[in-house]
């Protein structure tokens, strides 16, 4: 391969490296306030009149929070493609089925993150699928707000096969660091191990509970570990085979 060629090929994986890495942090900082932040100061499982006295209270927080989530909607589709481009040259299939999966997320995101707007307008206009009463504004808001739960951790489960194949593929790529593959592989078994109990198992939400806490740390940072990676050294790589 002559100079031109290398520096052209290079040139063609700096953008998505680049892309993929920023928008890995993006996401992270709009998630820390988005869900760390807003949903746990604003919700109160099990209590609808506590949860709606405080999106009443604080409207502007809850309506940043859903911005923070449409963010992480669209960078989430930015990684999917990035993704895509630069694992291809590993393995075309298995990017492509990362690809899919991780979009497929994103739409389940979508559908859940709807359900926060119809909240933020019953908190907002008093509208409601039962009538005007406090106590069904209230009940209706805090289903509204469980069905995006139910729906994220359905999604997660998704996310979590998509982190798998995603850390299967760094696995098999010569440039990228064995760890990245080992952390990427270790957050996707956690993801879909935790969501899937608390999907499908709810007389276990105890255990899981303790198991998130456990498992927290590897499911934070073992798609950040890549991003970052992907800014620092991604960026000035060849392309990844």
């Amino acid at each position: 391969m002559n100079m031109n060629t290398s520096h052209h090929n290079q040139s063609i994986q700096n953008k998505p490296a680049v892309i993929a890495g920023l928008s890995l942090l993006i996401m992270t900082i709009a998630a820390a306030f988005s869900y760390g932040y807003a949903h746990s100061s604003l919700i109160v499982s099990g209590e609808p009149a506590t949860t709606f006295h405080n999106l009443q209270a604080s409207r502007l927080l809850f309506d940043m929070e859903i911005v923070g989530w449409v963010v992480i909607i669209l960078t989430d589709i930015f990684v999917s493609w990035s993704f895509y481009i630069l694992l291809k040259p590993v393995h075309r299939q298995y990017s492509l089925l990362a690809g899919w999966l991780r979009l497929l997320y994103t739409a389940v995101l979508a559908t859940a993150v709807s359900h926060l707007v119809i909240a933020s307008r019953i908190v907002r206009d008093g509208t409601s699928l039962f009538n005007d009463s406090l106590n069904d504004r209230a009940s209706q808001t805090l289903l509204s707000v469980t069905a995006f739960e139910s729906i994220w951790s359905f999604g997660l489960i998704l996310f979590g096969v998509h982190l798998i194949v995603t850390g299967l593929l760094a696995l098999m790529a010569r440039q990228i660091p064995t760890f990245i593959g080992i952390l990427l592989m270790a957050a996707g078994f956690s993801y879909a191990l935790i969501h899937v109990l608390y999907s499908f198992m709810p007389q276990l939400d105890g255990v899981t509970s303790v198991l998130e806490t456990i498992l927290g740390i590897p499911m934070f940072i073992g798609e950040l570990s890549f991003g970052i990676w992907l800014l620092l050294k991604g960026r000035k790589t060849a392309a990844i085979r």
